[in-house]
């Protein structure tokens, strides 16, 4: 098989009830150039005996892990497999739609300095899609957007260039936001390009990590701790001022959301999130009602 262009990852663990119907939609693309890697994390149901069913399509692979590695390392295992210029991560419980991945590569393919393209996106006034933006645009459209934050999309949304991938060494491994990280961290060193909406379903359902870490509000400001992060960086693309800025932003939305907690007496979970922000007890309803 020659090289391909695009290299589709799916990682996979417990995942009987959908991963057909992922790969299935794979398959059905319009678009032929890719090769598909399946890499199971040591699933304890019938995943791996129903993804070896289409083992007879030669752009399939499939691989299980001896050990179980967790989501992101198994991402990152699932990209050093990879042959393709192109990484396109779909979910074993997502969906891409027949014309997707011809889509995304036809509009993605000619910003060739830029490290993502994301899709999944509103229709915007200012410009059609596909359009490309600087780090600082990134960062702004992230930070001062609210319709269309980049750095929220999931690893559904986006395809990326293998090389630029490879560059910042993968995913850093940490639980539930090696995607919004790793956006931080691309955007901050490339360009990147926005995508227009209705090339891929992202499923919800009770299985997923994610629904276990929505239920939990003391880790709340878990993501806040990759802005705050990433935002006092020297990489950061932003002025001065708009660090500044962004930093009042997240500390105001901490602020509110500790006196929510109060007001509903929740007092326990309160206190759990006050000693996860950088705010003192005193400084809690000045913050919140701050102008940013």
């Amino acid at each position: 098989m020659a090289t391909p262009l695009v290299s589709v990852l799916m990682t996979a663990y417990n995942r009987e009830k959908y991963i057909a119907e992922a790969i299935e939609s794979v398959l059905a693309s319009t678009f032929q150039d890719f090769e598909l890697i399946i890499v199971d994390d040591c699933s304890r149901d019938h995943t791996v005996e129903i993804v070896r069913r289409y083992t007879s399509d030669p752009r399939l692979q499939v691989h299980v892990n001896e050990k179980n590695l967790g989501d992101y390392p198994n991402r990152n295992r699932a990209a050093s497999l990879a042959k393709g210029q192109y990484l396109k991560y779909v979910d074993s419980d997502d969906y891409i739609y027949p014309r997707g991945l011809q889509i995304m590569v036809e509009m993605f393919g000619p910003f060739t300095q830029a490290a993502v393209g994301f899709c999944s996106f509103a229709q915007v006034s200012e410009r059609p899609y596909p359009f490309q933006l600087s780090p600082r645009e990134a960062y702004q459209y992230s930070y001062f957007n609210r319709t269309h934050s980049i750095f929220s999309r999931a690893s559904l949304s986006s395809i990326i260039r293998r090389d630029k991938f490879e560059a910042v060494g993968g995913f850093t491994g940490k639980r539930m936001v090696g995607d919004f990280e790793m956006w931080h961290i691309l955007a901050a060193r490339f360009p990147v390009v926005l995508l227009p909406d209705g090339i891929v379903w992202n499923r919800e359902h009770p299985a997923q990590e994610i629904q276990d870490f929505r239920n939990r509000p003391s880790d709340a400001f878990t993501y806040n701790r990759i802005s705050i992060d990433y935002l006092q960086r020297p990489e950061c693309p932003l002025l001065p001022d708009e660090r500044k800025r962004a930093l009042k932003m997240i500390r105001r939305g901490q602020a509110r959301r500790i006196l929510r907690e109060i007001a509903h007496c929740r007092g326990g979970t309160a206190r759990k999130l006050l000693a996860q922000s950088a705010l003192k007890p005193a400084q809690i309803v000045p913050t919140a009602f701050s102008r940013v």
